[in-house]
C-alpha cells in the first residue's frame, strides 16, 4: 500500500512539472512574438528593485495597513510553501516529517512559524474578499473586470484559505494522534496554533484521525499543485513575472519619450539640410519603408508583452489616471487586459497554423479604440502607480505613433499644430522668423 501511494505522488509531481512547464513555454513563445529590445546596464540598480520592488512591495506600503497584508499574503506564498519540499520528500521517500530529525528543535521553530504566517495569509484573504465583495471598492467593480477577471480574483483568495487551513488541520490531527500515543506519529512536540488545535480533535478515533491526517497531507500537495498550474492562466501570474518585470523595467526618466531614429533625423534635415547624404537627396539607395508605432502586437516591444502578462489587475493605474477620473474611455488596466489578450489569441493562431494568419483583426481599434488612445495625457501616473513596474503608457504611445503617422488619423486640432510643426517649425501659426510674434503686446 506504501509503495503505491509513493507511485501515485510521483504520477502527480511529475505530471503538475510537466504541465506547468508547457504552459511556461507557450508563454515565453508569445511574450517573444514582439519586437526585439535591448534592455541592459546598470545591474546594481535592477537588482535593487527586484529586492525593493518585487520582493519587498515597496509600493504597496504607500498604503500601509493594505501593504502589510499583502506583504504577508506575498511571504506566505513564497515562505510557508517551502514546506512543501519537506510534504514532497515525504510522499517519494514514505517517510513522516523527514526535517524533524536533524534539524531538532529548529524544525519547531520553523513550523511555529509557518503557521504563524499561514494564520495571518488566512485572516488576510479574509479582509481581501471583504474588500472586494462588501466594501466593493471602486476599482473593484469596475465593468472591465465584470465575469471572469472578477471570478480569478475571488478564486485565488478562497485557494488560499483553503490551502491555509488545510495546512493547519494537517498538523493539528498530527499532533492529536501524537497524544494518543500512535506509533506511526512520532511525538514532535507541540506547535503553537495546531497545538492549540488538537485538544479539540481527542475525541476522535485514531483512524478518524489518520483519515484526517492524510486526507488534509494530500489535499494541500494537490491543491498547491493545482494553484502552481493555474498561476499561468490567472492574474496571479505577477507572483512569479513581477521578479523579471522590475528587473527589466525602464531607468530612464518617466518623462522621457523614446524617439524613433529615422524620424529624428528628418528633423535634423530639415534644420540642417546640407547634413542630407548625396545618395538620399538624388533618390537612390533609399531603405524599405518603416513602420511608424504599433498596430498589433508584433509591433510592440517584449518587454510591453511581459508587461501584459504580468499585469495584477488591481486597478491602480486606473484608480490614478487623471483622464479616467474626469469620465473619459481611457483605462489603463484595460489597456493591459486587451492587450495580454490578443497576445493570447495570437499564439494560438501561430501555434495553430506553424505561422500567422491575418484574424482579420489587430490590437488597435479591434481591443483598444481611439476614443481610449487620445483621452491620454502622458502623464505618467499609471506608470508611477504600478506596484509591479509595469508601463501602460509605452503601449498607448506606440499605438497612438500608429494612428496619427501611419493612418492619419487625429482631431483637428492636433492636424493644425502638426501642420504648424511641418511648415513654421513651431506649434504657432507664425512664419519661422516670427516665431516670437506671440508675445507681442
Amino acid at each position: 500500500m506504501q509503495y503505491i501511494q509513493q507511485i501515485l505522488f510521483l504520477l502527480l509531481c511529475a505530471s503538475a512539472i510537466w504541465v506547468f512547464s508547457k504552459k511556461i513555454k507557450e508563454i515565453n513563445f508569445n511574450i517573444h512574438l514582439g519586437k526585439p529590445a535591448e534592455i541592459s546596464g546598470n545591474r546594481n540598480q535592477r537588482w535593487k528593485n527586484v529586492m525593493l520592488l518585487a520582493f519587498g512591495q515597496k509600493k504597496m506600503f504607500r498604503y500601509p495597513l493594505v501593504g502589510i497584508l499583502h506583504f504577508i499574503i506575498y511571504a506566505g506564498f513564497i515562505i510557508v510553501n517551502i514546506e512543501i519540499l519537506e510534504i514532497i520528500l515525504d510522499g517519494l521517500l514514505g517517510t513522516h516529517r523527514l526535517f524533524a530529525g536533524f534539524l531538532g528543535g529548529f524544525y519547531h521553530f520553523v513550523i511555529n512559524f509557518f503557521e504563524l504566517l499561514a494564520a495571518g495569509v488566512w485572516i488576510a484573504c479574509v479582509v481581501f474578499l471583504i474588500r472586494r465583495n462588501v466594501l466593493r471598492l471602486r476599482r473593484f467593480i469596475s465593468h472591465d473586470l465584470d465575469g471572469w477577471p472578477r471570478t480569478d480574483a475571488n478564486l485565488i483568495l478562497i485557494t488560499e484559505i483553503l490551502l491555509m487551513s488545510l495546512f493547519l488541520t494537517m498538523n493539528a490531527s498530527d499532533r492529536a494522534l501524537q497524544l494518543q500515543g500512535n506509533p506511526h506519529y512520532p511525538d514532535f512536540g507541540s506547535f503553537i496554533l495546531s497545538g492549540m488545535m488538537a485538544p479539540y480533535l481527542k475525541g476522535f478515533s485514531s483512524f478518524t484521525l489518520a483519515g484526517m491526517e492524510r486526507t488534509c497531507w494530500w489535499l494541500h500537495i494537490t491543491g498547491i499543485f493545482a494553484f502552481l498550474n493555474y498561476l499561468p492562466y490567472s492574474k496571479h501570474f505577477h507572483i512569479l513575472l513581477a521578479f523579471p518585470n522590475t528587473y527589466y523595467k525602464s531607468l530612464h526618466p518617466k518623462g522621457e519619450m523614446s524617439n524613433m531614429p529615422s524620424v529624428e533625423k528628418e528633423i535634423q534635415y530639415v534644420f540642417h539640410p546640407e547634413l542630407v547624404p548625396q545618395e538620399s537627396a538624388q533618390g537612390e539607395g533609399s531603405s524599405p519603408a518603416e513602420r511608424f508605432g504599433a498596430k498589433d502586437i508584433f509591433d510592440l516591444s517584449w518587454k510591453s508583452l511581459l508587461d501584459a502578462y504580468s499585469c495584477t489587475e488591481c486597478g491602480r493605474c486606473t484608480a490614478a489616471c487623471p483622464a479616467n477620473l474626469t469620465g473619459k474611455l481611457l483605462n489603463p488596466r484595460r489597456i493591459m487586459m486587451a492587450t495580454r489578450d490578443r497576445v493570447e489569441a495570437v499564439g494560438r493562431n501561430v501555434r495553430r497554423h506553424g505561422k500567422f494568419v491575418d484574424d482579420q483583426k489587430t490590437l488597435l481599434h479591434d481591443y483598444i479604440t481611439v476614443e481610449e488612445l487620445r483621452a491620454c495625457t502622458t502623464c505618467n501616473a499609471c506608470v508611477e502607480e504600478c506596484p509591479v513596474s509595469i508601463s501602460p503608457l509605452s503601449i498607448i504611445l506606440e499605438l497612438r505613433r500608429s494612428l496619427v503617422m501611419e493612418e492619419s488619423n487625429a482631431p483637428q486640432e492636433w492636424n493644425s499644430m502638426f501642420s504648424n510643426i511641418e511648415n513654421n517649425f513651431a506649434p504657432w501659426k507664425f512664419s519661422p522668423d516670427q516665431r516670437d510674434g506671440w508675445i507681442q503686446g
